[in-house]
């Protein structure tokens, strides 16, 4: 089955160019299936980078998926478009009615700050809050993970002495979880953060179970609520040229950044990435959406609570 997505999103055009089968609304509205409803809420700085990451992961399931991008109305983005934001976003406010399927959050560039500093705070976590009744399953990414973990949880971040960035080796704890299903023993992800969250604090609170973690990079992945909530450090949705991108563009501005760890060829910035974290940022997205959402939540997404 394709991906339902917004009229003339840009992603649909980028990931046709990758032959994978998204279609949109106008088509998709002859389709007699009722699609999962999944709604992503983009913290991130370049919006249509991370829509394209994200879709091109969602497409990789058989079932049909309608996917919304909700904006924060106490936040304006300065760096995409008015016109694709007015175009393919909506106020939380215009949707707080609505149930879905399932949501992903996203990283935003505040992490460095403290919570309660953020300008959109208190949207942020009304939004969170929002979600644990509204929503089948959520996805909790990088800053929104470790915010999610702050607000649910009282679970604190720590700056790091230096970024943590580049590709990480990882390990499953729980063994059997659907969400890791056709995973190997180990598994590599990107990290690119400034700040961390300790497993000694995860491991404090009863309600939340570390799934994964890795000896340099720490806490992976927690999971709240039997996969209600997950929340992951990494960013597995990244493309092969993301961290480069970043790299490239603190050298740029004269910034003290390292080069990302495990990442160059031969740890050589000239040669071009090693990517070996697809596979297993697929079959995350995957087992998400056929374990966590399709498998659990109603037939009438009404009875969502």
């Amino acid at each position: 089955m394709p991906l339902n997505l917004p009229d003339k999103l840009p992603a649909i055009e980028l990931l046709k160019e990758e032959n994978i089968f998204v279609i949109d609304s106008s088509r998709a509205s002859t389709q007699d299936i009722r699609p999962l409803k999944i709604v992503i809420l983009n913290l991130m700085p370049l919006k249509i980078t991370t829509e394209t990451d994200l879709v091109r992961l969602l497409s990789n399931t058989p079932l049909q998926l309608e996917i919304s991008f909700m904006k924060l109305k106490s936040h304006t983005s300065k760096n995409t478009p008015v016109e694709h934001m007015k175009t393919f976003y909506r106020d939380f406010d215009l949707m707080r009615d609505e149930k879905y399927d399932g949501m992903i959050i996203t990283g935003a560039p505040v992490e460095q700050m403290p919570y309660e500093d953020v300008n959109y705070w208190e949207e942020i976590t009304t939004i969170f809050d929002w979600a644990s009744t509204h929503v089948t399953s959520t996805l909790y990414i990088c800053w929104a993970a470790q915010a999610g973990l702050y607000h649910f949880y009282g679970v604190p971040k720590y700056p790091l002495d230096k970024k943590m960035f580049g590709i990480f080796r990882h390990r499953i704890n729980v063994q059997g979880l659907p969400i890791f299903r056709g995973f190997d023993d180990e598994f590599f992800v990107p990290h690119s953060r400034h700040t961390e969250i300790r497993r000694e604090d995860i491991l404090k609170v009863k309600d939340l179970t570390l799934l994964a973690e890795s000896d340099d990079s720490g806490v992976y992945m927690a999971m709240a609520r039997n996969g209600r909530e997950f929340f992951i450090t990494g960013h597995s949705e990244y493309s092969p040229y993301t961290l480069d991108t970043e790299y490239k563009r603190d050298l740029g501005k004269g910034l003290d950044i390292e080069m990302p760890q495990n990442y160059y060829k031969d740890d050589n910035p000239d040669n071009a990435p090693l990517v070996r974290w697809r596979g297993h940022a697929n079959l995350l997205f995957s087992n998400w959406l056929n374990y966590y959402v399709y498998q659990e939540t109603p037939f009438d997404i009404n009875e969502i609570r």
